[in-house]
């Protein structure tokens, strides 16, 4: 009877840590949802101009749902993926899109930025 009472709390305490701990171990922003939010932005990152509201309403949206390290990791991952394939960006252009909008997400947009030393 006790070693059923210790197995139960066991697998309780496991389970327990993998509810708590599984949002902390993956980032849960998928490129996708980077991709919908920024949308807007790809006339602008390639031409310049006014920044359109929406563009700016997707970047205020990522930046306040990226809460932890992996989630700004993986939005910056996505970032730097989807630079190198929307052609004729202007890295100047996309380099300014955050303070343009408001935000600062502490890294530079462009196919160089090592994703791994965000914060």
């Amino acid at each position: 009877m006790a070693s059923s009472m210790s197995l139960i709390r066991l697998a309780s305490a496991m389970l327990i840590v993998m509810v708590v701990g599984s949002p902390l171990a993956e980032a849960a922003i998928t490129c996708g949802k980077v991709t919908s939010s920024l949308a807007p932005c790809i006339g602008y990152l390639q031409k310049g101009g006014a920044v359109p509201a929406p563009c700016c309403s997707g970047m205020k949206s990522l930046n306040s749902a990226a809460k932890t390290t992996p989630d700004r990791q993986g939005v910056c991952n996505c970032l730097k993926s989807l630079s190198g394939r929307v052609s004729g960006v202007n890295y100047g252009f996309a380099a300014g899109l955050p303070s343009k909008c408001g935000v600062s997400i502490g890294y530079k947009i462009s196919p160089s930025t090592d994703c791994k030393t965000v914060k």
